[in-house]
């Protein structure tokens, strides 16, 4: 092996250690069952996974209401809600905030769909969608489709805010004609 080619497979290894730090659990594959949960939403109210069999489900976690990364990734979702109503989708976002925060967050921002409070972080770790950032536990910006039985169908990790929610339509609509 050259010498170039060993410094960049070291490069390479080391890049890839440096984005594991910071992840603490594995994200769920595609094909397997999306877990279960039970949080509260920025109603108040209880919200199962299970409360949406027969329907897809646009399952999203980000770090904090009321950031601008996140501000721009819920407007966008609220921006295009009536294409997932078409599409026979709800969209759950998920954080570790509390749930009087997502409800100060939503009538601030008009939002019409639920967040949800992972406030322990347990739903997050199971999605594989948790990071630590200045000694917190916050909810890593990651997205689920998860089909109407309840099964993944698909993953997006480390999201990138700007199309997002296009992307997510244009897959949901792939995913719906098989």
């Amino acid at each position: 092996m050259s010498k170039y080619a060993f410094l960049l497979a070291f490069a390479i290894v080391a890049v890839l250690a440096c984005n594991r730090v910071n992840a603490i659990s594995e994200i769920p594959a595609v094909g397997a069952a999306a877990p279960a949960f039970n949080l509260t939403s920025n109603e108040g109210k209880a919200v199962n996974l299970a409360d949406y069999k027969g329907k897809w489900v646009v399952l999203y976690f980000y770090p904090k209401d009321f950031t601008s990364g996140c501000t721009l990734q819920a407007r966008n979702f609220q921006k295009d809600l009536a294409k997932y109503d078409a599409a026979n989708a709800v969209i759950l976002g998920v954080s570790v905030d509390t749930a009087e925060s997502h409800k100060e967050f939503c009538a601030k921002e008009g939002l019409n769909f639920k967040l949800l409070s992972d406030t322990d972080a347990k739903v997050s770790d199971q999605y594989g969608s948790i990071m630590e950032y200045n000694g917190a536990k916050l909810s890593a910006r990651n997205t689920f489709i998860i089909d109407p039985q309840g099964k993944v169908a698909k993953v997006y990790p480390k999201v990138k805010v700007a199309g997002h929610s296009d992307e997510v339509l244009a897959a949901l609509a792939e995913l719906q004609k098989s």
